[in-house]
């Protein structure tokens, strides 16, 4: 099927900067939005990238391309704390359990300051949020050189993380907001720069990571942090209540526009009180936990089984590659095919490769265990693009940072799970039953995106039975 096929509606297709401008109106400058609707009556196509262009006064990719900076930038939080957390330790002279929690307290931190950021984008735009942000993550990272107390190393990173998640919410949605067309590729895009853009970072703090040279490191990374986020702060925008022109157009034709702008926009109340959100809520919370087990625990699992250290290393430095890579290629997909039936079938192939992962420790099939850890990865870590894409495409884009932040609040969840959960199953029954109990949650989760349809009162209904959502 075609890209103008799927959920992203008859919209045209946008290759890439370049191309974009090509489609916008030459009286762009005297009229950015423009008089006329953006759907072409005779094909029911929308031109999505034109428009776009034609209010920005460049391609809309370079939102993408900002929004992806600013995601790569603040990724240190959550992917470098494993790298620095021992030279802090030295440095204060203190003993490493001490600093036990700091990283559960930016899951929480990060995760719960996205819905307010939300709410806040929804209404009164990027700009002013996400310079706050650059002074949250950027100082954060900054300050931690200076730090002379433990308190002061939990302040300082659970501020910054207040900034990581604003930056969170406002790159996922910036995709969600230019790109109803093409939402699972560009919030791809985005969460796959989360998810290695500390890949340049890693080394460089690792080759440094002493109590000398660790000062350094930190400023220096929370000065890229801070630098980048403020160039993102001067560059994002979010595109004017009407900008497709459809007010104007009198046929009411919707039919080649993407869910997110063809159904009703819901209030983060309205989307409450329909069941379709709680159960994405129990979705989320059990692939977050599927997610997080393989993640925190691969190298100990492979261990577990007597491999050798060389394939728990491949393991888990292939493991991130595959998660990042896989978000950008079924995002796509998901935009290309029906989405709910993307996300199913990419839920229950990450279940099963999981247990297949326990035949393979079993087996002590080294290369097979090492791809099926990729395997899995690969087709559970696009839950962070299936997820914000329904939510627009059930609950319209004009409150998608509020509407997904809430949602995004069930990763809290799921981290609780593979953590703490994790830890009593593995004292209690083993390694394999609460491996198998994460593969089995991920079937769960496929099986139940297939209850999915619009909610009721919509005005997608009708489309609930047909190959696209």
């Amino acid at each position: 099927m075609g890209e103008d096929g799927g959920n992203g509606g008859g919209g045209a297709a946008d290759g890439g900067p370049v191309d974009d401008d090509a489609d916008a109106p030459a009286d762009a400058a005297a009229d950015p939005v423009g008089d006329d609707p953006a759907v072409d009556e005779a094909t029911g196509e929308v031109d999505y990238a034109g428009r776009a262009s034609s209010i920005l006064g460049f391609s809309r990719w370079w939102q993408i391309v900002a929004a992806a900076g600013m995601m790569a930038a603040v990724s240190p939080y959550q992917y470098v704390w494993s790298s620095i957390e021992q030279p802090l330790a030295q440095g204060l002279d203190i003993a490493l359990p001490a600093l036990g929690a700091v990283f559960s307290f930016y899951v929480v931190f990060q995760s719960l300051s996205q819905f307010p950021a939300g709410k806040w984008r929804d209404s009164r735009g990027p700009g002013a949020l996400t310079f706050l942000a650059a002074l949250l993550a950027g100082g954060g990272y900054i300050g931690l050189a200076y730090a002379t107390a433990v308190w002061q190393l939990y302040l300082l990173y659970s501020l910054g993380a207040v900034g990581v998640g604003i930056v969170y919410t406002v790159a996922v949605n910036t995709a969600v907001k230019w790109f109803p067309d093409r939402t699972g590729l560009t919030t791809g895009i985005g969460t796959m720069a989360f998810a290695g853009g500390s890949a340049l970072v890693v080394p460089y703090v690792r080759a440094n990571a002493t109590v000398a040279a660790y000062g350094d490191v930190l400023r220096n990374v929370g000065l890229a942090i801070l630098v980048v986020t403020l160039v993102g702060a001067y560059l994002l925008r979010d595109p004017p209540d009407d900008w497709l022109g459809l007010d104007d157009d009198e046929d009411g034709n919707g039919d080649g526009l993407a869910a997110s702008l063809r159904g009703r926009a819901y209030t983060t109340r309205e989307m409450l009180s329909t069941w379709q959100f709680w159960l994405l809520y129990a979705m989320f919370v059990a692939m977050a936990g599927a997610d997080l087990i393989v993640i925190a625990n691969v190298v100990r699992f492979a261990e577990q089984f007597g491999l050798a250290a060389v394939v728990a290393t491949a393991a888990a430095t292939l493991l991130p590659v595959a998660a990042g890579v896989s978000r950008m290629i079924l995002g796509e997909a998901s935009d290309r095919f029906d989405r709910k039936k993307v996300m199913a079938v990419s839920f229950v192939l990450a279940g099963v490769f999981r247990l297949a992962l326990i035949a393979a420790g079993r087996a002590e099939a080294g290369i097979a265990f090492v791809a099926l850890v990729m395997a899995a990865m690969f087709f559970s870590s696009p839950l962070f693009v299936y997820f914000p894409s329904v939510i627009a495409d059930y609950y319209g884009a004009r409150n998608s940072s509020g509407n997904y932040a809430v949602l995004y609040t069930a990763k809290v969840g799921g981290g609780v799970f593979a953590g703490t959960v994790t830890g009593y199953l593995v004292a209690a029954f083993g390694w394999v039953p609460t491996f198998a109990l994460g593969g089995g949650l991920a079937v769960a989760a496929g099986l139940a995106a297939l209850l999915l349809r619009p909610p009721s009162g919509s005005g997608l209904e009708s489309e609930a039975a047909t190959p696209a959502d």
